[in-house]
């Protein structure tokens, strides 16, 4: 019945809307956070907030939109480091002269839910659009976003099909490089594929140093990977296991999130001691600082993105921010359209003249290049010239957006040069960092190295040794005393040096000894004519070449008989020397080598016996000519 009155007022409503096209928005429209006009536009996600509200879904009223609360300082910056992209822009006169860009930014509260809803609103149109326009374009040129990678799977799935590119500042999902399931996709950050190979370098360095562990003798590596589909059951088992094991350090490939998890556990178990080696994605995470965390993380070494300074953008978000871009601060300004209450920006308003947190952003960089990349890309698209400006008229497609995008390659004002590889990736550059304690207790991320994949790879990856502190408290000055297990050379391997970290192959014709720190002549074995195997390995040779020469003679004597004649003479007369030759090869195996039975063993084994497999093949052609001579009988 519901479903029937349901259709019935639809179609009513179609009717008596003939005369307009049908394009209207259905429920609440979802106004951007922060916003501004342009004649071009970019859109933003951001997780501005951590804690979303659900509204009541009793279906006894409307629901109202998601309410978001808990300012997130790390999503907040990002949008403030976009909108101060935006005006540098804007107020450039090399850079797209004569075109302003517009942004509408939303939050998506860390939700996937606030995240899609935010996704629909920006490529369905400006929020304030007649009912009658529906031309079918999106109104945004390019997405700014996501922060996650499974936020940013869903949201480079949703606008795909629409060719709208998305140019994400942390995403790192080696999932995200496929051109064919993502090929509008870009991010200012490497994937975690050169992470891996960072990783390994690491890795590979700890085992030369021993990693400070004076005490520890041959220590076991423990990786741990998790995924989102992973439940939290699976850490239970990987520590209970590690709790067991000799493990010494732990190699932990996880989300900020996982890792939280991870350092309850370790630390409700009081697993401590352990050596950590992190990822950008939770290595320089503040959340993970606690009371007890440094008890386990502490002289946790990992990969972290590069600390860039903005120029300016500490000033910015302490004056220009508040005074032209946030929209509560505008008295002066009527925005009825956008129906702003104050109220919802009660506690960003608390952040308006705090900046000590600037200084540690790390992906603040990545929004500026990115939005930086899209300028550079319109600027191309629209024909700009310095003193001509940009030719306003030229109506700009995302799709041509995404195509200028792979053909960017320009310096931003801090001196990293921006391009996009052919996965849509930026180049890898991390800083390594270690976790240490200031001298009033505070944790300080300290860079300790760096690894640049754009160098050889003998200069890709530099540490300091000497500034690591280890787990434990422990400081290494230069190379530690030595607390590894020496491994056996492998044979025809030798190592005559103490300590060396390599072996050296034998020359040919020798071997290592029996210690492994000489090489030896080879001794050189064969069968002897005198021993047991040896005679009975002629006596049959020899046997079986008496029996074929034995057939070759009958066959030779009665060549002129009719079954020899069906049996083509000729071929089996070639067929039974080569089987005497075959014989007659494993006498040449035995005895010392020689070079003349060298030589012979080959030639007879390599020639004759595949001749004698040959022809027993072809020999079968004599079952039917001798039927063909029976019938001529």
């Amino acid at each position: 019945m519901i479903f029937f009155l349901y259709t019935l007022l639809l179609f009513i409503q179609l009717h008596t809307k003939a005369d307009k096209p049908f394009c209207q928005m259905m429920g609440d429209p979802n106004y951007p956070l922060i916003s501004k006009d342009g004649d071009v536009t970019i859109g933003a996600l951001f997780p501005i907030r951590s804690i979303e509200t659900l509204p009541s879904f009793e279906f006894t009223q409307k629901p109202q939109l998601l309410s978001c609360s808990s300012v997130n300082l790390r999503g907040f910056r990002m949008a403030q480091t976009m909108i101060f992209a935006t005006d540098e822009i804007n107020n450039s006169k090399s850079l797209l002269p004569n075109i302003s860009i517009g942004y509408r930014i939303y939050d998506t509260c860390g939700s996937r839910l606030s995240s899609v809803s935010a996704t629909m609103a920006l490529m369905n149109g400006q929020e304030f659009a007649a009912e009658d326009t529906c031309n079918g374009q999106s109104p945004i040129h390019a997405i700014i976003g996501e922060t996650e990678s499974s936020a940013t799977v869903i949201l480079s799935r949703t606008t795909g099909p629409f060719k709208i590119p998305v140019i994400s500042h942390s995403a790192t999902c080696e999932c995200l490089s496929n051109r064919k399931n993502y090929p509008s996709f870009f991010r200012t950050i490497a994937s975690d594929y050169h992470q891996s190979r960072a990783l390994a370098y690491i890795i590979k360095h700890l085992l030369v140093l021993g990693g400070g562990c004076e005490q520890k003798k041959g220590f076991v590596w423990s990786t741990l990977r998790n995924s989102t589909e992973q439940s939290l059951k699976n850490f239970e088992k990987w520590w209970r296991q590690l709790k067991k094991s000799t493990a010494k350090v732990i190699v932990a490939f996880l989300t900020s999130f996982e890792m939280e998890n991870l350092l309850e556990q370790l630390s409700t178990e009081n697993i401590t001691g352990h050596q950590m080696i992190g990822v950008e994605a939770w290595i320089t995470a503040k959340s993970l600082i606690g009371p007890n965390s440094f008890r386990v993380l502490g002289g946790s070494l990992g990969f972290a993105v590069r600390k860039i300074d903005i120029e300016g953008f500490a000033d910015y978000v302490t004056k220009s921010f508040w005074e032209t871009a946030f929209p509560c601060s505008q008295r002066e300004r009527n925005l009825p359209q956008y129906a702003l209450s104050c109220n919802i920006y009660q506690d960003l308003l608390l952040l308006k003249n705090y900046s000590e947190d600037v200084p540690e952003q790390r992906y603040s960089s990545n929004v500026y290049k990115a939005v930086y990349s899209v300028a550079n890309s319109l600027h191309s698209l629209l024909k700009c010239k310095e003193k001509k400006g940009c030719e306003k008229d030229l109506k700009i497609e995302p799709q041509q957006v995404v195509e200028a995008l792979k053909r960017v390659n320009f310096t931003v004002k801090m001196g990293d040069r921006v391009l996009f590889d052919s996965t849509g990736a930026t180049v890898a550059q991390y800083e390594v960092v270690n976790w240490q304690k200031d001298s009033d207790g505070s944790i300080q991320f300290t860079p300790v190295g760096c690894y640049d994949a754009s160098l050889p790879p003998d200069q890709r990856f530099v540490l300091k040794t000497e500034n690591i502190i280890w787990t434990g408290g422990q400081l290494e000055k230069g190379r530690p005393v030595c607390c590894y297990d020496c491994i056996p050379c492998a044979e025809g391997e030798i190592s005559n040096e103490t300590d060396s970290n390599n072996c050296k192959q034998c020359p040919r014709e020798y071997w290592s000894n029996a210690e492994k720190n000489k090489c030896v002549l080879q001794a050189i074995e064969f069968l002897s004519f005198t021993e047991f195997m040896g005679v009975v390995l002629v006596f049959f040779s020899l046997f079986g070449v008496g029996l074929t020469a034995l057939v070759a003679i009958l066959f030779y004597s009665k060549k002129d008989t009719p079954i020899v004649k069906a049996n083509n003479s000729e071929l089996s007369l070639l067929l039974l020397f080569s089987l005497t030759l075959c014989f007659l090869c494993s006498l040449t195996f035995i005895g010392r080598p020689t070079e003349w039975s060298c030589m012979l063993r080959h030639s007879i084994w390599n020639n004759f016996c595949p001749l004698y497999l040959l022809c027993s093949r072809e020999n079968n052609s004599c079952v039917n000519g001798l039927q063909g001579y029976t019938s001529r009988k």
